[in-house]
């Protein structure tokens, strides 16, 4: 062994024996050889006598390089040499009276020898060495080596040239045509018949070597003539290795995938529909109904489901009738088998059964009714889409318990699944009645199974009955005509023993739920849906993920039936009291999974049924008591004993009285204010008992975030029942949340002011006096550090609350002005603020990166000039006030940062802020007259006086549009004038 057979050995070692440093040394010497001149002639001697296969590759990796590289600057007598041996090597013959051992190697060294060949076919096929595939053929005579080299070169070019499977530079696709090209004119018929020999010599004694050929060839069936294969010889040739029963399988795969070849290749839609009657593709229906795992099945799979694809797309393409005719009965001939296949058999990943099935519906919505065949071909359809949807049994623990495996598989599914209702949709618009009947039966049949081991067949089966409510209209399932009362009538009165499966409970309730409308109509039917709601299909199901759903889907029943469901409210209550125990009883928390708040859905639906008017004034008063009662009872023991609890017993506690606050807030949502203000105060009266009971939460847990946030949200609510009685308690709620607001709280806080004055408006002045100056005072010193929205630190928690806070702030500031509760920043302890408000305003309606936020500000000062501004020269209501506006916010806001570039007029919402900017100039006007005009025109118009002018006449009319027209076309002309700078400041 030679230095240089040494060095390739340790740079392919991969066992971690050999030093790095040694390895680095014997990769830097190899890739020196690389660069020698003599690098070919020392590639093609190791290659002769060197049967090491590392030595081997790295020479056939050097010759690839050096040509690939190299070859324009070689010479005449080297690239002979390189092409001589090379070849002699694929051909097993001898180099210089020496046979070489390339093809006694393994199948990856012939692969690699194979692409070297191609890479001299690429520069030199067929200018220079136009005989390589006519020289190669006669020595196709001396065996299998030679043809399995021969195959390996075909398919080498295929996938490094010809193939247009892969990413091709615009060289290679040409290069890719002039080989066909030639290849075409020169050797393709030879090749074809060589194929053929073979194929028909080894059938018998070597069926390895056949399986290559057909393999080879099965890819250059696309380009080649198609006549060389479509005719008397070959195509039954290949039938007859299909067919033949004592052949190896995998020969008889290989000649069914040449013949899916043949009927996949582009050509004009009359003369394929003429290849594909003479097929006689019949021939090989019977060979899928055996070992549906085999090779041969699987190939005969995809060559029947390929045929069919191909069928379908002639039915299409063809323009006569006898042609339409044809395409329908080859059509009608396939399809059993296609939709055997579809079930029963493993699917190839290129072949979509939905987009194969939804362009077969598609062809049926051109005929005006139905024949029989077509028909029985909708009920398979429909049977191939009930097997595609239905889960495999492999999978139901993990679907049951929500592990990891369980999770990927539902999320597959969910998104597999929304293709094939989609075609369940269009098969129901071609043929309702049958699709209707389909689900009765499929339903029937699960109902029917005593088993609880069908749970897939019951899931699957509800699917599709929920499914088809999807496509019904409100009238139709009112009216429930036909099979639907049958339907329904079966779903609610069974109990499936698979039931304790999860995804069979949740698609149960999930499909009642969706057949609502029709219960609706038919009351007689509404003691079956509370029974499947609140026995253990629903509510009291053993998983937590089915009686959470439930609680959910049971609220938009009670939702949706409402009054209806009067004469049931002692038979739910009854059924619920355990639920509705949970949250009365002092270890909620450490039975309930964290965070959990799904007894808020059972309190919703409760609150819903008992907060009607239809129930008696002494029954809603005992219902809402027994309800009430209990819970804030809990929170008043938990907060006298607050203090002598240990933190483990502090923390259980805390959550205890988040999950009750929740479970409170979801029950008032079913009390008017209306029923509880004005027919029933004695109801309200309960209502602000409880706001008594839990406002005491912020002063014995005034530092627990979470609690306050369910706080606040319970005054929220409290705000649109109780409507203006809820004043009293507001003082001192507003006064314990301020009191430790941090800014996130600070936001929740801002947005119940907003409420407040949205719903009551000048009512709460005297309150918003009151909070005003602390707020603004908090917030200021929180948000001084985000004032400038150009602030970098914008990835940290801390600043995205800071902005939320900001955003709010405007928010609130714009309530409070356009609500006539202005004042309120003049008060004696507000008037502090004023001008850091005032300035936050005019910062932001400049320069706010967010046009929308900026719009509400410029809308604040445009009310507060009304507000604040008397059209007289009297006194001013706000000393400073009126100077402010024209000399800097007219200036600023209305002049400088409409100039800057950055104001795009391009832009929709930064038009609709123009609109205002440009109102704002003519309430300034009505205001404050010529103080405003001369001011403004001073500042904005040097030149020419006639600009002057023409703004001012516009100004003064009373057409808004015209004077906003005006006013753009005048800041694009000033933006000309002053090239980019702010000139005029």
């Amino acid at each position: 062994m030679d230095d240089v057979e040494k060095a390739i050995l340790i740079s392919f070692d991969e066992s971690g024996a050999i030093d790095s440093e040694l390895k680095l040394q014997a990769v830097n010497f190899c890739q020196k050889i690389k660069e020698t001149p003599s690098i070919c002639s020392l590639c093609i001697e190791k290659l002769c006598f060197c049967k090491l296969v590392q030595v081997q590759f790295w020479c056939l990796q050097a010759l690839q390089e050096v040509i690939r590289v190299k070859y324009g600057s070689m010479s005449l007598e080297e690239k002979n040499f390189i092409r001589k041996s090379i070849f002699s090597m694929a051909c097993l013959e001898g180099i210089n009276d020496k046979m070489c051992v390339v093809l006694d190697s393994p199948a990856f060294i012939k692969n690699k020898l194979s692409q070297v060949l191609v890479t001299l076919i690429y520069f030199e096929y067929p200018l220079i060495w136009s005989s390589v595939f006519v020289d190669f053929l006669p020595h196709l005579s001396k065996g299998a080596v030679v043809i399995d080299m021969f195959s390996r070169l075909l398919n080498a070019l295929d996938d490094e040239l010809v193939s247009m499977d892969y990413p091709r530079t615009a060289e290679e696709v040409a290069v890719a045509g002039r080989v066909k090209d030639a290849m075409r004119n020169q050797c393709v018929p030879q090749i074809v018949r060589a194929w053929y020999d073979i194929v028909s010599m080894y059938r018998n004694t070597d069926p390895e070597t056949c399986v290559t050929v057909l393999d080879c060839m099965r890819r250059y069936v696309s380009w080649i003539d198609i006549g060389l294969i479509v005719n008397d010889a070959f195509i039954p040739l290949l039938f007859e290795l299909i067919l033949v029963d004592g052949l190896s399988e995998q020969l008889r795969a290989a000649a069914a995938g040449c013949v899916l070849a043949v009927v996949s290749k582009r050509m004009d839609a009359h003369s394929k529909l003429s290849l594909l009657k003479s097929l006689q593709i019949s021939r090989v229906f019977g060979l899928v109904s055996d070992d549906n795992d085999s090779d041969l099945v699987s190939a005969i799979a995809a060559l029947i489901t390929g045929y069919a694809v191909e069928v379908l797309e002639c039915s299409k393409r063809v323009n006569t009738e006898d042609a339409k005719v044809i395409s329908m009965e080859l059509l009608d001939e396939v399809l059993p088998t296609v939709f055997y296949v579809m079930q029963n058999c493993e699917m190839d990943a290129a072949f979509s059964i939905v987009q194969f099935l939804s362009g077969y519906v598609a062809t049926m919505k051109t005929h005006s009714s139905l024949q029989e065949n077509q028909m029985l071909h909708i009920s398979q359809i429909l049977e191939v889409i009930r097997t595609q949807i239905r889960y495999d049994p492999m999978y139901r623990n993990n679907l049951d318990m929500v592990d990891m495996i369980g999770v990927e598989e539902e999320s597959r599914m969910l998104e597999f699944r929304k293709d094939l209702f989609v075609l369940l949709r269009n098969v129901g618009r071609v043929a309702p009645e049958v699709t209707r009947i389909f689900i009765r039966n499929s339903l029937a049949s699960a109902i029917s199974s005593s088993s609880d081991k069908n749970a897939e067949e019951v899931e699957a089966a509800l699917s599709l009955l929920y499914a088809l409510g999807e496509t019904m209209s409100d009238e139709a399932m009112r009216v429930g005509n036909g099979l639907l009362s049958e339907m329904v009538t079966n779903l609610l009165s069974t109990r499936f023993p698979c039931h304790s499966n999860r995804l069979v409970a949740l698609v149960y309730l999930e499909t009642i739920a969706r057949y609502m409308k029709f219960i609706q109509e038919n009351v007689q039917y509404i003691p079956l849906v509370l029974a499947a709601f609140l026995d253990e299909r629903g509510i009291h199901h053993p998983n937590i993920y089915v009686s959470r759903r439930a609680s959910y889907l049971f609220m938009r029943i009670v939702k949706l039936l409402k009054s209806k469901l009067v004469p049931f409210i002692e038979t739910i209550l009854q059924s619920l009291q355990d639920v509705v125990a949970r949250f009365t009883s002092m270890n909620l928390a450490s039975r309930e999974p964290a965070g959990s708040e799904d007894g808020a859905y059972v309190f919703e639906a409760i609150g819903l049924l008992i907060g009607m008017e239809d129930v008696s004034l002494e029954k809603q008063s005992d219902y809402l008591s027994s309800l009430l009662t209990p819970l804030c009872q809990q929170v008043e023991v938990t907060l006298m004993n607050a203090k002598a609890l240990n933190p483990d017993e502090s923390s259980l506690q805390i959550a205890n009285i988040q999950q009750i606050i929740v479970a409170i807030n979801a029950l008032s949502k079913g009390f008017s204010e209306r029923l509880v203000t004005s027919s029933r105060p004695a109801i309200g009266h309960m209502f602000k008992q409880t706001l008594d009971v839990l406002l005491q939460i912020l002063v014995v847990f005034p530092k627990v975030e979470p609690l306050r946030t369910k706080v606040l949200s319970f005054i929220h609510r409290m705000v649109d029942t109780l409507g203006a009685s809820v004043f009293p308690y507001l003082p001192k709620a507003l006064e314990q949340l301020l009191a430790e607001s941090e800014p996130k709280e600070m936001v929740g806080f801002l947005l119940l002011l907003n409420q407040l004055i949205c719903k009551f408006s000048t009512l709460v002045r005297d309150i918003l006096e009151e909070v005003f100056p602390t707020i603004s005072g908090r917030v200021f010193s929180a948000i001084q550090r985000v004032v400038d929205s150009s602030v970098t630190e914008t990835n940290t928690e801390e600043i995205r609350e800071l902005q939320e806070l900001q955003k709010t702030l405007y928010t609130f500031l714009h309530v409070i002005a356009t609500h006539d509760l202005s004042s309120v920043f003049l008060s004696p302890r507000s008037r502090d603020y004023l001008t850091s408000i005032m300035q936050l305003l005019l910062h932001t309606s400049c320069h706010h990166k967010d046009i929308v936020t900026r719009k509400a500000c410029v809308q604040i000062f445009i009310k507060l000039i009304k507000d604040w501004c008397a059209k007289s020269s009297g006194e001013e209501k706000v000393p400073g006030f009126k100077s402010f506006i024209i000399e800097t916010f007219a200036t600023n806001c209305c002049l400088y940062s409409v100039l800057d570039k950055s104001f795009e007029f391009g832009d929709a919402n930064t038009l609709v802020l123009f609109g205002e900017i440009v109102l704002a100039q003519k309430v300034m006007y009505e205001k404050f007259g010529d103080d405003f005009l001369l001011h403004f025109v001073s500042k904005g118009f040097p030149s020419p006086q006639n600009l002057a002018e023409q703004y001012c006449q516009k100004l003064k009319g009373n057409d808004i549009k015209a004077l906003r027209s005006y006013y753009q076309s005048l800041i694009e002309h000033l933006r000309v004038q002053q090239n980019g700078s702010l000139v005029f400041r």
